[in-house]
């Protein structure tokens, strides 16, 4: 039963042919263990990766009416674009609501902004220097969900000479409906 090469060798040689078999051995097991618990690991991030995508349908599904009402608000009442014109318009708005808060504006600057799949943007970029107060008025009588008014960009300091008074950097864009080939 023994075969005959094994039975030529002597108790060394054996001794040795034995550790070699066992180490391949377990070498090949580390390797299909490894690999079978890589696939378990893979298996169980896309099963996880899944559920979650399951749960994020569930909570798109259950909100399908609003986010389909909000669409037919935005397409009701979010403004159409005139050109170049709606950027010194918004300029305007904004000079007119620091007016009212007794704001002094510096460094105006328009310019035509972003055009993306859900809007179009014009923006008005000023300087402000008051005292905190007025600047939260002006801050909260410029963004209204109505206006389709936005702070793409607001940079707040206390100034060095005054600690009662604010200077902020803003960038304020108005939003307006995205163009929409025939």
């Amino acid at each position: 039963m023994i075969p005959a090469w094994y039975l030529r060798m002597n108790q060394r040689e054996r001794l040795l042919a034995v550790s070699v078999a066992g180490i391949v051995f377990l070498l090949i097991n580390l390797w299909i263990w490894s690999a079978l618990f890589g696939m378990a690991a893979k298996a169980h991030a896309a099963f996880s990766a899944r559920r979650t995508a399951r749960a994020e349908q569930i909570i798109y599904l259950k909100e399908y009416k609003t986010w389909a009402n909000r669409e037919k608000w935005l397409e009701k009442t979010q403004p159409v674009s005139k050109g170049e014109v709606d950027a010194s318009t918004l300029l305007d708005q904004v000079k007119q609501v620091a007016s009212k808060h007794a704001i002094l504006l510096e460094n105006p600057a328009i310019g035509l902004g972003d055009a993306t799949s859900t809007h179009q943007s014009v923006f008005a970029s000023v300087e402000t220097k008051c005292a905190w107060p007025p600047l939260v008025h002006f801050l909260y009588d410029m963004q209204r969900p109505e206006a389709f008014i936005v702070f793409e960009n607001a940079n707040l300091i206390i100034d060095s000479s005054d600690p009662t008074i604010m200077r902020g950097k803003f960038k304020i864009a108005k939003w307006f409906a995205p163009h929409r080939g025939k």
